[in-house]
């Protein structure tokens, strides 16, 4: 089997998660997640970040990676609603590269 590729695997997320954002809320957990609106989708992005972290420092490798993939549906589901694409984060992220991470943050801070 091939390896699969985070990209490629997150560009066809993005386009599901886009397509199901007028569907019909009793039918589709992504559509549900769009009716209760924004803080209700920060909230549950919230709640799956904490659980990847417990298992991140656990010893079941599965369980993270299992968790890795609900924390990346539920942050993508918030940058939907939020008019933010993957394509601005992806700018960002060029942005930043060849910056020192403590670089980037003194940078911030006097912003």
């Amino acid at each position: 089997m091939a390896e699969a590729e985070l990209g490629p695997a997150l560009d066809r997320l993005w386009q599901v998660i886009q397509s199901r954002r007028g569907a019909d809320p009793q039918s589709s957990y992504t559509a549900r997640l769009f009716s209760r609106g924004r803080a209700k989708i920060a909230q549950k992005l919230g709640e799956e970040a904490v659980e990847a972290v417990i298992e991140g420092v656990g010893h079941n490798p599965g369980a993270l990676v299992g968790e890795s993939a609900d924390l990346l549906y539920h942050l993508l589901v918030l940058w939907a609603a939020a008019g933010i694409s993957p394509a601005d984060v992806a700018a960002e992220l060029t942005r930043r590269e060849g910056t020192s991470g403590i670089a980037e943050k003194r940078a911030r801070a006097k912003l």
